[in-house]
């Protein structure tokens, strides 16, 4: 393969207008990225029958077996699902529902497909864990902004509203789908999944959807070491090699890949730069967002999360801002998760509470009246979580080069920055 290189292009002018500063790149110091990343693509990574002993041994939950009773002590309502996700260790509620799904779970001897199911005390369950069942991605001509190319590792700009990997309900149009039909690969079969995850918080079972069991040894496997949400724009590296994933996934895991975010927020936070060291665990009332709650790392699932942000610019009097982030970790949702805690979540982030009401009761009465028409219809366009993944720095593989990449957020990123601006920008003030 000829390794192909791309620039990554820039937005109109008209459309973008972002300062050089923004983009944290200086001409004169073109390698200044002082930040550090977590987690990007997992590979897609080529299993052979040769290379077929050289796979870590996993354990897979497929075929565990549980006979329990309810304890007597319980009270109150029970979920089926929850209460056997609770006595299996490890294994995700997804996979629970599953299993019930497929009717390999008995309550009191009869068969129960309802994940819902009240249990009460005393009640007798019979559990069989299903095996994982194959998710197919097909190879599809989706134009991809790739950045960079050789032989072993691919930089791809995702566009927003572009999901990374297949999973239930989103089968098509994915990432991977427009990566096996660039790199002429076949069709692949990986495993059933939770959508909502943490790379670091992978079973073994859930990591077994990407190096796969299932499917024969000669396919080719697209798995994910670090993905963005379908909402979120910008920069991702993907492996074409063993070498490469086993290389790249353990920068990500030293945290030693540099990766920069930039967003929109509603509102400005209280101090123009800082670090956010508050735990995220996955939200008791809503299974698809992550919280942050001080503390939480004691219970549960929650992990230890950080995160350094800086403001870039208060826009429209203080009704928004343009923020920088670095990770120090790479936990699911990090940066909305934190945004929401600080009291600014990410502009057009309807889960995190970024909503078109909340942009409304902050920009209105900082916008003179003349200007208010055009405001709502702004706010009307807003259709994601405006974050973008601007900056991506890893170390090559095979050769060992440093390498580094910036794209510019795409056009209804720069369109909102610019009509925010117009309402008003300042610099923020340094505390010392």
């Amino acid at each position: 393969m000829v390794p192909l290189y791309t620039c990554c292009p820039f937005p109109s002018s008209k459309a973008l207008q972002i300062s050089p500063s923004f983009l944290l790149l200086s001409s004169r110091n073109p390698k200044f990225l002082p930040f550090t990343i977590s987690r990007i693509l997992r590979a897609i990574s080529i299993s052979t029958s040769a290379a077929k002993h050289e796979e870590p041994i996993r354990t897979s939950y497929a075929g565990v077996q549980l006979e329990e009773t309810v304890d007597e002590t319980k009270q109150g309502k029970l979920r089926l699902d929850s209460w056997i996700s609770s006595r299996i260790q490890g294994i995700s509620r997804a996979r629970v529902q599953s299993s019930i799904k497929s009717g390999l779970v008995k309550v009191n001897g009869r068969v129960v497909d309802k994940v819902s199911h009240s249990l009460r005390a005393g009640d007798k369950v019979n559990c069989v864990i299903s095996d994982l069942q194959p998710l197919k991605a097909e190879p599809e001509d989706i134009p991809l902004d790739i950045v960079f190319e050789d032989d072993h590792v691919l930089v791809v700009n995702k566009p927003s509203h572009m999901v990374v990997h297949p999973a239930p309900g989103n089968a098509n149009g994915t990432l991977v789908n427009g990566i096996l039909h660039h790199c002429s690969l076949p069709t692949v079969a990986s495993s059933e999944k939770e959508v909502l995850f943490d790379t670091e918080d992978m079973s073994d079972d859930e990591q077994d959807i990407f190096h796969g069991a299932s499917a024969g040894p000669a396919s080719v496997r697209p798995g994910i070491v670090h993905r963005l949400d379908k909402g979120t724009s910008g920069l991702l590296v993907v492996a074409k090699d063993e070498h490469s994933h086993a290389h790249l996934s353990e920068q990500f895991k030293q945290h030693t890949i540099q990766r920069v975010y930039i967003s929109l927020t509603c509102g400005v936070p209280s101090a123009s730069a800082g670090r956010v060291d508050i735990p995220i665990g996955r939200d008791s009332n809503n299974r698809i967002r992550m919280v942050a709650v001080p503390g939480l790392s004691h219970h549960g699932r929650a992990r230890h999360a950080a995160s350094r942000y800086k403001v870039i610019e208060v826009l429209a009097g203080g009704g928004s801002a343009l923020v920088q982030w670095r990770l120090e970790t790479g936990r699911t949702h990090q940066i909305r998760a934190h945004a929401k805690y600080m009291g600014i979540p990410l502009l057009g982030d309807e889960v995190y509470g970024g909503t078109k009401n909340m942009a409304l009761s902050l920009l209105r009465p900082r916008t003179p009246p003349y200007y208010n028409d055009e405001l709502s219809r702004l706010v009307s366009r807003l259709e994601r979580p405006y974050l973008h993944a601007l900056v991506l720095g890893f170390e090559h593989p095979h050769s060992g080069e440093k390498m580094r990449f910036s794209c510019p957020p795409p056009p209804d990123f720069g369109e909102i920055l610019n009509h925010l601006r117009k309402i008003g920008i300042e610099k923020p003030i340094s505390k010392e």
